[in-house]
């Protein structure tokens, strides 16, 4: 089947091969460069609804209600790695070794885009409290940083220690 169409700087009616459809060619009257266009096809009509808006709003209000769920559960489910009592005030017992290795690994987990293990990790730094920023300072002042971390460029490490020190606050 032959595709028929004008060409664009003369105005001659110009026939191409259906193969050569989405291709550039001369026109044979003028020798300019013309684009032989795709065949006009005839498409079916697409049958659109219109949205109800209240359906839309009730399954927004449904998604909102199931994020803040989960939150909720997530936030009061203590984790493996929260290895420190929120019964009683954190900084009396927090091991300083053992939230020193949290950091650590909460700055490599955001270095290495997890970031769903770096979340649940923040969670056992904030109960941390002070020490925790004793902590991020030291490690922000060491001139050599921690060998786990000695792999990540240094302003894309102070950067997450800049963020890490935000989200404690």
């Amino acid at each position: 089947m032959a595709i028929t169409f004008n060409c664009e700087f003369c105005g001659k009616k110009i026939e191409a091969q259906e193969k050569n459809a989405g291709k550039w060619g001369k026109c044979p009257s003028c020798h300019n460069k013309i684009y032989v266009p795709n065949p006009e096809t005839e498409e079916e009509e697409l049958k659109l609804a219109p949205i109800d808006e209240e359906e839309e709003e009730r399954k927004k209000r449904l998604i909102e209600e199931t994020f803040m769920l989960e939150q909720q559960i997530l936030n009061d489910k203590p984790t493996p790695e929260q290895k420190f009592s929120s019964s009683k005030p954190a900084a009396a017992h927090v091991d300083e070794d053992v939230l020193y290795e949290t950091i650590v690994r909460y700055l490599r987990q955001m270095a290495d885009g997890e970031l769903d293990q770096a979340e649940s990790t923040l969670r056992s730094i904030k109960s941390a409290g002070e020490i925790a920023f004793k902590l991020i300072d030291q490690i922000a002042a060491a001139d050599i940083p921690e060998a786990d971390l000695s792999d990540i460029p240094s302003q894309v490490l102070s950067g997450l220690i800049r963020t890490l020190r935000s989200e404690i606050q």
